[in-house]
């Protein structure tokens, strides 16, 4: 017979074969290749390569049937982890930086914002993406948050996850690029990770209550994406008003960042990932663009303040922030409190007005 396994099994695409694996098997399988993608990016020394990695693993799993899904509860913990490492993350030494520069760093943000909205919007009105999925993919910086959020706000957070963490790679790419052009950063090693240090009770236990209370208190006011937003707004408050420390060892951020990623790549299907590569011309335009942007403003930062060009730069480089902080800190002539004060202030305002932004320009996106 025609439908008989022995003539159909030769032909039979790999979506069927995927989905016909157990789902112990299909982890087993999730696993091992995320394990691979991730180890093979950070031997490239590539950005958020513990995100990425399993995210591109969990999009060949998704497009070929695996039927697995990261379970909510282990969804919602990790946001609250990547909440906590956002709060941790902002230093009070930023703010007599900022203070001092204040109208400077608040026209490169405006300027920053508004040209990645217009970008958004046009490839939106282009019908490039769907409805307001290109603006939240082309914010600048904050990119974990950005496709947290995205979701919650109705846009295609497959497709937001795809924009954001390609910008992330290209400017990180890119600073880096730019770096050798002023400084050689051949000898400078970054340190090796250790993955399961000593655990600081105090600390690590702050933070956990820190995830579980500031998710709840997400949940109970009814924020977009509760476990992020929540958990970032009370560790923010509780971090830089009470001076209260979290730890956050790598082992535990490698497995939320593996959830998080696994959460997008999972939801992928052919169709989404036809749709996201006929746009790659045009997403990698709009990205190009944004840093020649953002390179021009450097420019003029550097003209008229007379500030070194290459600290200019890295302060105004759109995302990739942990990069920068690094090729900063390998660059002796770099004022590397100017530059984490204003990709500070810049990831800050992203994410306490992106909602807001992606709202209002949507709004003159005709659906």
């Amino acid at each position: 017979m025609d439908s008989s396994p022995e003539q159909s099994s030769p032909e039979q695409p790999p979506i069927e074969r995927m989905a016909r694996l157990r789902q112990p098997q299909q982890w087993l399988v999730l696993v091992a290749f995320s394990l691979l993608f991730a180890g093979t990016l950070e031997l490239a020394a590539l950005p958020a390569a513990l995100l990425i990695g399993p995210m591109m693993a969990a999009i060949l799993a998704g497009t070929n049937g695996a039927t697995v899904r990261v379970p909510r509860p282990l969804f919602g913990s990790a946001q609250a982890v990547v909440g906590c490492l956002v709060a941790n993350s902002i230093s009070a030494d930023i703010f007599p930086v900022f203070y001092a520069e204040w109208p400077l760093f608040l026209a490169v943000v405006i300027a920053t914002v508004a040209a990645s909205s217009l970008l958004g919007w046009l490839i939106s009105r282009w019908r490039i993406l769907p409805g307001t999925t290109a603006v939240w993919g082309s914010s600048p910086g904050a990119a974990t948050a950005m496709v947290l959020m995205a979701g919650a706000f109705g846009a295609d957070q497959r497709l937001v996850a795809f924009m954001q963490y390609l910008r992330v790679i290209f400017v990180s790419m890119t600073a880096a690029l730019v770096a050798k052009m002023w400084v050689d950063t051949s000898g400078v090693e970054v340190p090796p990770i250790v993955w399961f240090p000593p655990i600081d009770l105090l600390a690590f236990s702050a933070t956990i209550a820190i995830a579980i209370v500031g998710g709840l208190l997400g949940k109970l006011l009814r924020l977009p994406s509760p476990f992020f937003l929540g958990t970032f707004i009370f560790g923010a408050v509780v971090h830089l008003g009470f001076g209260v420390p979290m730890q956050l060892p790598p082992w535990l951020l490698a497995l939320s960042y593996a959830m998080v990623g696994w959460s997008i790549g999972l939801n992928f299907t052919r169709p989404i990932l036809r749709h996201a590569a006929r746009a790659l011309p045009q997403i990698i335009a709009s990205i190009v663009a944004l840093i020649a942007f953002c390179g021009g403003l450097a420019f003029v930062i550097s003209r008229v303040l007379g500030i070194d060009p290459l600290t200019a730069y890295l302060a105004t480089s759109p995302g990739g922030m942990d990069s920068v902080a690094i090729i900063a800190a390998a660059a002796q002539n770099v004022d590397i409190s100017f530059v984490m004060a204003l990709q500070s202030a810049r990831f800050l305002v992203v994410l306490l007005i992106g909602p807001s932004v992606a709202k209002l320009v949507a709004r003159n996106v005709k659906d």
